[in-house]
C-alpha cells in the first residue's frame, strides 16, 4: 500500500517569498504615488489599481494558461496525464489541482494559479510525446510541489504586474511613434497631456523591470526547492535527474522561433526555452539555476536516501 509523504514546507522559500510580496506591495504605493505625484487625479488612480488588483487576483491564472496555449482536459481526454496526477496527489495527501495540456512541441510542463484551490498543472504535447511514465510522473512531481509551497501564486501575480507594465509600457510607445508625443500639439492642455503620457511611460518600464528583477529572485530559488521536494516525493532523484537531462537536451532540437515565443514564460516553465544561436533576456537573466547545479543536489538527494534505506 503507498504511504503518504506530505510535501513538506520550505523555509527559505517562504521566507523569500514575504520579502517578494512585501516588496510587490510597496511597489504597488510606489506607482500610485508616482502618478498622483504628476497630476493624475487619485480617484481615477485609485480605481485603475483596484481593477488591477481584482483582476490579477481573479484571472491571472487563467491569463497564464491562456497566453502559454493551455487547455483544460478531463480524465476521458487525457487519461495517462490525469492518472498521473492523482497518483502524485494520493501520495502527497494534496487537493487535485486542474489538469491542462498546451498543443506545442517545445516539452516542458508548468503550474499557474493563485492558491491550490484553483492551481492549474499542465504539460506540453512535446513533454507527453517524449517522456515515458516514470519521468513524466517526477516533472509533475515537480510541479504539484511548485503547488504545495504556494511560490505558485506569488509567481503568477507578480508575473502579472510585470506583464501589463510591459503591455502598457509596449501601447505608450506605439502611441508615441504615432503622435510623437504631443510634438505637433501647441497649446498647454495638450502639453501637460503630453508629459503625462512620458510620466505613466516612465513609470510603467520601472514598474516592469522592477517586476523583471523580483521574479528573477524568487525564481532560481524555487525551482531548487521544487526539485527537492519533488523526488522525495517520489523517493526517486535520479528518474526526475534523467527528464532534466533529456529535456533540455531535446529544447537543441526545437525551432528558434517557438523557443523565442515561449521565453516570456520561462519563470513558470520546468526548464527554460532558450534559443541557441545569439543572446537572449533568458540567457542574460535566467529563470533558473544552472542544469548542473540541479543535477548535483538530485545527486545528494540519492545518496541521502541511499543512507537512509
Amino acid at each position: 500500500m503507498t504511504t503518504a509523504r506530505k510535501i513538506a514546507p520550505d523555509h527559505g522559500l517562504t521566507a523569500r517569498m514575504f520579502i517578494t510580496g512585501l516588496l510587490l506591495v510597496l511597489l504597488y504605493g510606489a506607482v500610485i504615488g508616482l502618478l498622483i505625484a504628476v497630476g493624475i487625479s487619485y480617484v481615477v488612480v485609485l480605481v485603475i489599481a483596484a481593477v488591477i488588483l481584482f483582476v490579477q487576483y481573479w484571472f491571472s491564472d487563467k491569463i497564464a494558461l491562456f497566453g502559454m496555449g493551455g487547455h483544460e482536459v478531463t480524465p476521458e481526454q487525457a487519461p495517462q496525464l490525469h492518472g498521473v496526477v492523482d497518483r502524485l496527489c494520493a501520495l502527497a495527501d494534496m487537493k487535485k489541482p486542474r489538469v491542462a495540456i498546451a498543443d506545442t512541441d517545445v516539452p516542458n510542463a508548468f503550474a499557474t494559479g493563485r492558491s491550490p484551490n484553483s492551481a492549474v498543472v499542465c504539460a506540453t504535447t512535446g513533454l507527453l510525446r517524449r517522456l515515458d511514465e516514470p519521468e513524466l510522473e517526477a516533472v509533475l512531481s515537480h510541479e504539484l510541489s511548485h503547488v504545495a509551497h504556494r511560490d505558485v501564486a506569488v509567481m503568477t501575480i507578480a508575473s502579472f504586474l510585470g506583464i501589463v507594465a510591459g503591455m502598457v509600457t509596449r501601447m505608450m510607445l506605439w502611441t508615441g511613434m504615432i503622435g510623437g508625443f504631443g510634438n505637433s500639439r501647441d497649446n498647454q492642455g495638450n502639453d501637460n497631456a503630453a508629459l503625462i503620457e512620458l510620466a505613466v511611460l516612465a513609470v510603467s518600464a520601472i514598474v516592469y523591470a522592477i517586476s523583471f528583477l523580483l521574479t528573477r529572485a524568487l525564481s532560481r530559488y524555487r525551482e531548487l526547492a521544487a526539485d527537492r521536494s519533488g523526488a522525495l516525493l517520489t523517493g526517486q532523484p535520479s528518474v526526475l535527474a534523467s527528464a532534466l537531462v533529456k529535456v533540455t537536451g531535446e529544447m537543441s532540437r526545437i525551432p528558434t522561433r517557438d523557443l523565442r515565443s515561449a521565453e516570456a514564460f520561462n519563470a513558470f516553465y520546468f526548464t527554460p526555452a532558450i534559443a541557441n544561436n545569439g543572446v537572449s533576456l533568458s540567457t542574460l537573466f535566467s529563470t533558473h539555476p544552472p542544469l548542473q547545479q540541479r543535477l548535483d543536489q538530485l545527486a545528494r538527494i540519492e545518496a541521502e536516501l541511499g543512507r537512509a534505506a
